[in-house]
């Protein structure tokens, strides 16, 4: 509980903190920054998995054209 108290206490300090250095030109410009540094990481994690995700169906689907051929055109009921 000590511990857990501690934390809320640091989180809530470093967010004055952060509040405060938003306020000067510097801070806005660090926080701008980091916000579109961000957006691209998330944007690159996206990316990363729908191409993945594509792929994965890509083989599912030779997998399951594979097997089509395998059993003569028919496909199981």
């Amino acid at each position: 509980m000590k511990n857990f108290i501690w934390l809320v206490i640091g989180v809530g300090v470093g967010f004055l903190i952060a509040h405060e250095a938003n306020n000067t030109r510097q801070g806005k410009l660090f926080f701008s920054d980091l916000d579109t540094k961000a957006r691209e990481f998330g944007e690159a994690i996206s990316d990363g998995y729908r191409k993945r995700e594509a792929e994965l169906r890509d083989a599912l689907g030779d997998v399951a054209d594979a097997g089509t051929d395998t059993l003569g055109g028919t496909t199981r009921p």
